[in-house]
């Protein structure tokens, strides 16, 4: 039973993950189309992929629909193409980091605006004096917070899953598949060598081998990122 319910699961994430792609591929073509200006695509395409889920994560998390929060990433990226075009970048007033949650926090706020009387705009939390107060005004309050606890968590989140997705193009698609379920998905060795065909020696090398390159990886994102 728990097999099958493990089966289940992956099929339903498999058509999540097809939608997304979608929905990725055709955000990315319409984002690249609008910087054909800019003399180094490659450059933002990568930067792109880096950095496109932690911003839709977070416009997700924020309240935003999906659309929405795609729009978000499109409209992020531009500014920050932007800003760099201009140099308005000072790494000795902040880090990247805090930087591009402000760019992403401006863009998410603009969505909401264009909401009007959308519903959702009042669906929110209390307050301290048992006043309810709404998503947009939670995130735009500098000191509530909210905004930097989601960045926070989907920062790490996404320079992980960014890492992996290096990672993936650097190893045989067999080692990425026995280290994705050995290591992410957590499944014990005998279910990994029953289910992938495999020995307990390619499960342990695959676990050595995949893992080394991932914090490499992880360590060069940290880097660029700080």
């Amino acid at each position: 039973m728990a097999d099958k319910a493990d089966e289940s699961k992956d099929s339903v994430k498999e058509r999540e993950d097809k939608k997304m792609a979608a929905d990725y591929a055709h955000t990315r073509t319409s984002l690249i189309a609008r910087l054909d200006n800019w003399e180094d695509q490659r450059t933002w395409d990568e930067f792109y992929k880096t950095y496109w889920k932690l911003i839709y994560a977070v416009g997700l998390k924020a309240g935003l629909r999906s659309d929405e929060a795609f729009d978000v990433v499109q409209e992020t990226i531009l500014s920050i193409a932007k800003q760099s075009k201009k140099n308005m970048y000072d790494p000795e007033k902040g880090s990247f980091k805090s930087w591009l949650m402000n760019m992403t926090r401006w863009r998410i706020n603009d969505q909401f605006r264009k909401r009007k009387k959308d519903t959702a705009m009042s669906i929110g939390e209390w307050d301290d004096e048992g006043r309810k107060t709404s998503v947009i005004e939670r995130i735009e309050d500098p000191q509530s917070g909210t905004l930097e606890r989601l960045w926070d968590v989907e920062w790490k989140k996404n320079l992980a899953d960014a890492a992996l997705a290096k990672v993936k193009a650097q190893v045989s698609p067999k080692q990425y598949q026995i280290f994705d379920c050995y290591v992410i998905r957590e499944w014990d060795a005998g279910k990994v060598q029953e289910h992938l065909g495999v020995s307990m020696s390619q499960v342990y090398l695959a676990k050595h081998r995949v893992g080394k390159i991932l914090k490499k990886e992880l360590a060069k994102l940290n880097e660029d990122a700080g």
